[in-house]
């Protein structure tokens, strides 16, 4: 009889495996264990034996490196020390006893505490799901109504998610009688895994249903309408409980969980409940004062400019921002003025422009402070570095 607990073969490290450093953190091991699950996860990858190995050794990574006790004593001892001594005490550490002996006596006296090993079909949960939703950002603060479509795993319909054929049930597991767990002997200790005939599912399908060839889901797309709170902002979710995929062998579904992404605006720019633009105005304007007009998100305000208004100089009009989830108050608009230089002058607005320039001139600096400063501080920092 084979025995392949007993065989060895030569295992990548766990921190490679999972891509992470050996100082990373207890989330960003997590982090990392996610991604590669839902990368190569088996029912991502039908048929795929490849991805199917690669599930498993970052799940093994991921059950040692996700507890402190049995991190410490791999970080300590390497595989080795997961392989409770056999051959040799090299196995073993403070830390490592813990772990070992809590599972083993924990198997042990659990049917007795417990009343009985547990039996029947093991659920498993669905998956969770993310779906990106763009809106543009009148949508976004006035909130809206939108129908996706969302590719997932739902229960099979012709098996009721059994995956076994209509008329029939999946038959107890005859390894495991039904536990989905097999007790095997290693050295001197007795450990508990997953039954290799099952895959811990505590069952087997003998007459596998014909619609989903016995895996009780099917690849779908679902329509689903979405309702959009006001005010929502780049990078909220919304979360859509039970629209994820089937769980597997009856259980529960998981969620759905829609990012907003808030399409760039033309006119504005949005930072939490404020908005920004930019005010193009005209010399004439700037120079002499006047009104323009202002667009908001609820129709156009008036904006006065007083006589001698500078490029970058910013107008604040309370209120006339927008709402956020968080905060019916409404934020502020902020606009920035640029100053727009004439172009295409023709020959008698050059020459007015050139008069224009030397009556300026003639004043100094009364007409233009800034300039005549500017030209003082150069004048000075020559005479400063000449020798």
């Amino acid at each position: 009889m084979r025995r392949p607990l007993l065989m060895t073969m030569a295992k990548r490290d766990f921190y490679d495996v999972l891509g992470i450093s050996k100082s990373a953190s207890a989330d960003e091991i997590k982090k990392a264990y996610r991604r590669l699950a839902m990368k190569h996860h088996p029912d991502r990858n039908t048929g795929d034996a490849s991805a199917e190995a690669k599930f498993k050794e970052a799940k093994e990574a991921y059950e040692v490196l996700s507890d402190a006790n049995k991190r410490a004593t791999y970080d300590r001892f390497g595989h080795e020390g997961m392989s409770m001594g056999q051959g040799g005490h090299a196995g073993f550490s403070a830390e490592g006893f813990g772990d070992i002996f809590g599972d083993i006596f924990g198997d042990a006296f659990g049917d007795i505490l417990g009343g009985g090993r547990r039996r029947g079909r093991q659920v498993y949960r669905g998956a969770d799901l993310g779906y990106e939703l763009a809106l543009d950002l009148e949508n976004a603060v006035r909130g809206d109504s939108v129908t996706i479509d969302v590719p997932t795993q739902v229960g099979c319909e012709a098996c009721a998610g059994s995956g076994a054929r209509k008329g029939t049930q999946p038959a107890s597991c005859g390894t495991c009688k039904g536990a989905g767990q097999v007790r095997m002997q290693r050295g001197h200790f007795s450990i508990q895994q997953a039954c290799p005939a099952c895959k811990g599912a505590g069952t087997v399908i003998e007459a596998p249903c014909p619609e989903c060839a016995g895996r009780g889901r099917l690849r779908k797309t679902k329509t689903l309408a979405v309702k959009v709170p006001a005010g929502v902002d780049d990078g909220d979710r919304i979360r859509l409980s039970g629209e994820g995929e089937a769980g597997r062998n009856g259980g529960p579904p998981g969620d759905l969980y829609v990012e907003i992404r808030v399409n760039p605006h033309k006119l504005f720019t949005r930072e939490g409940a404020d908005l920004s633009c930019e005010v193009p105005l005209s010399f004439a304007t700037a120079t002499l004062g006047g009104e323009v007009e202002l667009p908001t998100l609820n129709g156009h305000v008036s904006l006065k400019v007083p006589p001698g208004t500078q490029s970058g100089k910013v107008f604040r009009l309370r209120g006339k921002g927008v709402i956020t989830v968080r905060d019916a108050r409404s934020g502020d608009l902020f606009a920035k003025v640029a100053v727009e230089t004439p172009i295409n002058l023709t020959a008698e607005q050059k020459k007015l422009l050139e008069k224009f320039e030397k009556s300026i001139h003639a004043g100094g600096d009364r007409h233009s402070p800034r300039a005549g400063g500017w030209i003082d501080s150069v004048k000075r920092f020559f005479e400063r570095i000449s020798p």
